[in-house]
């Protein structure tokens, strides 16, 4: 709990313009995202040039930039690093298949989280275009989706941030993933 409370009073210094606290709350959370950077990495094109370690510093590049993070502290920071995350990927993405002319898909395989992925090659362009039209439908199931897939939140932890229950977490996941699965096999499609 005192943990959590400190991470809760670096957040609100880092919300209040204090670089230094974000340079504090930073460590708090870098081995999950590491871990979630990894997941992400292990299983992609073998001429892939970004490595977790990579990912997870350039993720941190854009927190310093962008607007304050607010009092949630850890949860916060997790959402809006699995946000950063999905954009560096989706933009090294689009640059890899711009350089092949839309040949190459990433092939990603991350763990039971994120089962409707797994196995499959999947273009994270075509990630974030599905994800962008789930939005655009229930904005609620996409951010699940980001922070589960790519921020590597638990769903307490996603109920949490979002201010819903574990169970609509759950259930928002479920359909979430049947609605990408369905989306991803028609892009995919000729």
């Amino acid at each position: 709990m005192q943990d959590e409370q400190q991470t809760a009073a670096m957040a609100t210094e880092a919300a209040r313009g204090n670089p230094e606290a974000l340079d504090l709350l930073l460590p708090r959370v870098y081995d999950q995202l590491r871990a979630v950077a990894a997941a992400l990495i292990r299983n992609e094109r073998p001429d892939h040039t970004l490595q977790p370690t990579a990912l997870v510093h350039e993720a941190y590049l854009k927190l310093v930039g962008r607007a304050p993070i607010d009092e949630r502290g850890r949860t916060h920071l997790l959402a809006i690093a699995a946000r950063a995350m999905r954009q560096i990927l989706v933009d090294h993405a689009r640059r890899h298949n711009a350089v092949k002319r839309g040949g190459g898909c990433v092939h990603i395989s991350l763990d039971e989280k994120a089962g409707f992925f797994q196995g499959r090659r999947v273009d994270f362009s075509h990630v974030n275009e599905a994800l962008d039209g789930l939005a655009r439908l229930q904005e609620r199931k996409s951010r699940v989706v980001e922070l589960r897939f790519f921020g590597g939140m638990s769903h307490e932890q996603i109920a949490d941030f979002l201010g819903v229950s574990v169970s609509t977490v759950e259930q928002d996941w479920r359909v979430a993933r049947a609605w990408l699965a369905r989306e991803l096999s028609r892009m995919e499609s000729p």
